[in-house]
């Protein structure tokens, strides 16, 4: 069975698709530009039930779309862009159900009631996750 996860993509505070690897400092390749806000699209997922879905902020200039998109569907959407230790209660708090956030660190994972969970320590991209279950998130060891 296929499971559709929604995801609202924010570049330059605009709900984009972007052509993948176009990414840069400069800008990006679009293949979509929506009229349409990302509350808008977090609204119509939360009312057709749609669960597992992201907002990702892609680059500066998201925060206003992205507080309002978690603002309309509490606790059902994913954030990540720009999480870190500083900010990611502030995400929980404004609605986000679990914050990613790459970090070059050791592979490092929470869970809710069972704490953190760390593999071997290597010099490459990983995955913190916290969720609304963590009170104040800390990095492991």
């Amino acid at each position: 069975m296929t499971a559709f996860r929604p995801c609202i993509d924010l570049h330059q505070g605009q709900v984009k698709q972007i052509v993948g690897g176009s990414l840069t400092d400069l800008g990006a390749a679009t293949n979509f530009v929506s009229s349409h806000n990302a509350a808008y699209y977090a609204s119509l997922y939360r009312q057709q039930g749609l669960t597992g879905g992201h907002v990702i902020a892609l680059g500066p200039n998201n925060q206003q779309q992205v507080l309002e998109a978690l603002a309309a569907y509490p606790n059902g959407l994913q954030f990540g862009g720009g999480v870190n230790l500083d900010n990611a209660t502030s995400y929980l708090n404004a609605g986000a159900r679990t914050l990613l956030s790459p970090l070059i660190s050791s592979k490092t994972a929470i869970f809710p009631g069972r704490g953190w969970k760390k593999s071997k320590p290597k010099w490459v991209p990983s995955i913190w996750y916290w969720t609304s279950a963590v009170a104040a998130p800390q990095r492991a060891g």
